[in-house]
Formats: C-alpha cells, sequence, structure tokens
C-alpha cells in the first residue's frame, strides 16, 4: 500500500532538501512519538548509498524494534530510501520538493509500506505520523522564513 501526505512550506525547496539531509530535523519532526537513536554516530549530513540502523522508541520510553534505511537517491528536490525492521518488510520513502514559487515549496511523503498481516496498521501509522511530521515542518518553516525577513 502508498500512503501519500503532501504540504507547504514557507521556504524554498532547495532548502527544505538540504534540512532534510540533517539527522536533526528528523529528530525534531518525529518528537515526542518516535525517537530513532542510531546504532552507531551519524555524520551531519546523510549521503546517497549511506545506511543507517536505529532502535526506535516510541513516545520515548516504549522499545520498538531496531529499523535499518538505506538512501538509495539523493536528486535535487528529492531524497529516497529502502527501509525495513520488525514487522515491516519494505518501508520505500520517497520525499519530494517542488517549488510552488521563490520562496516556498510543496513538500511530498509518499512510502510504499509491505508489513504482511500488519500492513494496515502500520499504513494508519504512517497516515497519522506523516501529518505530525508534516505539521511540525510546517512551524519550523515558518520561523526559518520569518528570520530570513528580519
Amino acid at each position: 500500500m502508498v500512503v501519500t501526505v503532501s504540504t507547504d512550506l514557507a521556504i524554498p525547496a532547495a532548502r527544505a532538501r538540504e534540512l532534510a539531509l540533517k539527522p536533526p530535523l528528523l529528530e525534531y519532526v518525529l518528537w515526542p512519538w518516535v525517537q530513532m537513536p542510531p546504532i552507531e554516530p551519524l555524520p551531519e549530513t546523510i549521503t546517497e548509498g549511506q545506511r543507517i540502523t536505529a532502535k526506535l522508541r516510541f513516545l520515548g520510553v516504549l522499545p520498538g524494534w531496531c529499523h535499518t534505511l538505506t538512501i538509495q537517491r539523493l536528486g535535487e528536490l528529492e531524497i529516497a530510501s529502502r527501509e525495513h525492521g520488525g514487522p515491516v518488510r519494505e518501508w520505500n520513502h520517497r520525499l519530494t520538493f517542488q517549488e510552488t514559487s521563490p520562496g516556498s515549496c510543496r513538500y511530498t511523503d509518499s512510502v510504499e509500506i509491505h508489513a504482511g498481516l500488519a500492513t494496515p496498521t502500520v499504513v494508519l501509522f504512517a497516515h497519522l505520523i506523516y501529518r505530525y511530521r508534516q505539521w511540525r515542518w510546517r512551524a519550523l518553516a515558518r520561523v526559518l522564513a520569518a528570520e530570513s525577513n528580519v
């Protein structure tokens, strides 16, 4: 099944894509619902071909499983990863950033999910977490846009 969620951000597409490559941004947009502490230290910026394994925690305390993601493609305005872990056999995630004006963009999360019998539950989780994550993105983008106008 595929889940696609989009939102408009008040920052340029190139800036949004640049931010999406930074591990602290992922922490920010998922907090407090999901935390993904990496098994090994991460670089400042994620690179194509990089493989990352993290131990999922829900609400900061509920232990999850090890989740592995491989950065498959880094396009000019796109990031694609292949992921798996726990009940999720495949979580193929694609982030795209489409310029809508010089100072704004449309950000889209699209994820293909295969989790066997757990697929409907995982799909529901994906809908909820991506809507929350994009809400956090919008809040951050508003702050960054305001700072750039100062």
